[in-house]
């Protein structure tokens, strides 16, 4: 019988985002782990409270192997199995902060971040699907996520693409209706 486990391409077990008090601000999990919401919760909670105080950039937690990074008002961590790599997974937590930090124009922080949250997410599916690493390369996902919204056919634009369109169209004609016929 041997002790090795058989390799797998299935490396990634969540990634979240915790801001500062320790609350959700953005989670997927790719397994069963933690089935119910308020289990991943409890988890989360249960981690913020062994890292937040912490200089360290690794824990081993129920199982499994967390690398995490903070900033400002935001935790990042990217979880593992207990036999997973944890350069692996150290390379797929940098992806995950340089990307949000490209997209996000370097001001990594809770607020800019719910204001770009459609980014964000895409940015983590960029990154991982189903538990597999597909890129680490932050300067390609960034690139990926920036595109144009003009050059998104609108069947595929989110609510807020769709809205940010249409702010960006009234205020252009509003503009030029106060050019084309000036005030008295």
């Amino acid at each position: 019988m041997s002790c090795f486990q058989e390799p797998s391409l299935y490396t990634i077990k969540a990634i979240s985002i915790l801001d500062n008090d320790g609350n959700r601000v953005f989670g997927k999990y790719y397994d069963d782990a933690f089935p119910s919401l308020k289990e991943q919760k409890d988890f989360e909670k249960n981690l913020f409270d062994k890292t937040h105080k912490a200089n360290g950039d690794i824990i081993m937690l129920d199982g499994f192997t967390i690398v995490y990074r903070s900033n400002v008002d935001l935790f990042f961590y990217v979880m593992g199995g207990a036999n997973e790599n944890e350069i692996m997974l150290n390379s797929v937590l940098n992806c995950l902060y340089d990307s949000i930090s490209n997209v996000l124009r370097k001001n990594v922080e809770k607020r800019q971040l719910f204001e770009n949250f459609d980014a964000v997410m895409l940015v983590v599916d960029e990154i991982c699907d189903g538990g597999v690493v597909l890129e680490a390369d932050s300067s390609q996902i960034a690139h990926r996520v920036s595109v144009r919204q003009d050059d998104i056919p609108l069947g595929e634009q989110t609510v807020a693409q769709v809205l940010q369109q249409a702010k960006e169209q009234i205020k252009w004609s509003l503009v030029i209706s106060v050019i084309t016929h000036p005030l008295p």
